[in-house]
């Protein structure tokens, strides 16, 4: 029997980050299935800080997040992004998806077909009518924050046990016993932040519906176009979300941006979708897809209103959940993470209260 003031449920970004704040002022035990940290979203995520990302909750978080991903007291001895700038491009049907990202979206300048171009030379300036960049989005250091992170985690204390299933969870007493396999562990408080599986714990824990789906997202490295230097192109997309690219250690990430409901498991990329994604990636720019090299998928799990789960479960006592952040888990970590440990500690949350209400588990009682 192991003991904890809290124990986090999900080794990812998420829990990792928010174990760490916790453990400033509270024993932690962090329980992850499987055998390395991150190995789902946190290690398959396309690595990008983008402010105008999400919905008007989300993009609170964004705000909230970039001092600290700026400036990581005790994660890292520098800043974790670097830059690399948006770009979305629209043909004449995507223009209505054009405004509607540009909507309430501050730091965007818009440019011409000319101007895209010249920012990303293999794109047909005949498909561009319209076209946005927000240059203040930057790359982050994924696996830089979250071994920084873990690192802090331990400095304070905390416990981190890997590939250990959680198949039982009961209170009692006021406790919360969490079986894996043979052994048992108790702490008074649980944070749910298994990200695909959030649900299914959330289920195990007796606490509410919150009918969390699990999104694939797949994509490909594909070799550089030849005769380009990709080193300082930004990330690059359409309006209506068919597919991004992205340049990656000298090659170009390409997504279908796939949306496919999928039950909880470890993802891999499906050919016909990577197939059809890459084909309306080609008709954008003026270079043919050659050969993949690699392909693989990861899942973005979402509310059926788009904004993450974070908050006390209002029928099971003790039971937080941390869940829900779709493509968004990694840059909004760093202000989830200090909203969670403020939330258990019964301290005043840094985010306005119109920002946590959007956020809390009980908008989906009945």
């Amino acid at each position: 029997m192991s003991r904890a003031d809290v124990i986090v449920i999900g080794g990812g970004i998420a829990g990792i980050s928010a174990a760490a704040e916790l453990a400033e002022t509270a024993s932690v035990l962090v329980l992850e299935s499987e055998p390395q940290l991150g190995y789902h979203s946190t290690g398959r995520s396309a690595a990008i800080f983008i402010r105008n990302y999400g919905n008007a909750t989300l993009r609170q978080l964004n705000a909230a997040s970039a001092p600290l991903l700026e400036e990581p007291e005790g994660v890292s001895d520098h800043s974790l992004l670097s830059p690399r700038g948006e770009l979305i491009v629209a043909s004449e049907e995507e223009l209505p998806d054009l405004e509607a990202y540009a909507q309430g979206s501050s730091g965007l300048e818009r440019l011409s077909a000319e101007q895209a171009v010249d920012l990303v030379p293999i794109l047909r300036s005949d498909r561009i009518a319209g076209a946005v960049i927000e240059w203040d989005a930057q790359d982050i250091d994924v696996d830089r924050m979250l071994s920084g992170y873990a690192r802090l985690l331990r400095e304070r204390g905390g416990r981190i046990e890997t590939g250990v299933a959680v198949d039982g969870l009961e209170r009692r007493d006021g406790v919360w016993r969490v079986t894996t396999g043979s052994k048992r562990h108790e702490a008074p408080v649980v944070i749910n932040a298994a990200g695909a599986w959030a649900g299914a714990v959330g289920a195990m824990a007796g606490g509410i519906r919150t009918g969390l789906q699990p999104l694939r997202r797949s994509a490909a490295i594909l070799p550089a176009p030849t005769g380009y230097d990709l080193r300082h192109w930004p990330l690059f997309a359409s309006a209506a979300e068919t597919w991004y690219a992205k340049p990656e250690a000298g090659k170009l990430m390409v997504s279908p941006a796939d949306e496919d409901p999928v039950d909880p498991h470890d993802a891999w990329a499906d050919d016909m979708v990577l197939a059809e994604g890459l084909y309306r990636f080609e008709q954008a720019v003026n270079v043919p897809v050659t050969r993949v090299e690699h392909s693989w998928a990861g899942l973005r799990t979402f509310a059926p209103d788009r904004t993450p789960v974070v908050g006390p479960d209002p029928q099971a006592e003790g039971f937080f959940w941390l869940a829900g952040q779709g493509g968004y888990g990694v840059q909004t970590a760093p202000a989830l993470a200090r909203l969670t440990a403020a939330l258990v500690s019964g301290r005043n949350a840094a985010l306005s209260r119109s920002c946590v209400d959007a956020l809390f588990p009980g908008r989906f009682q009945g």
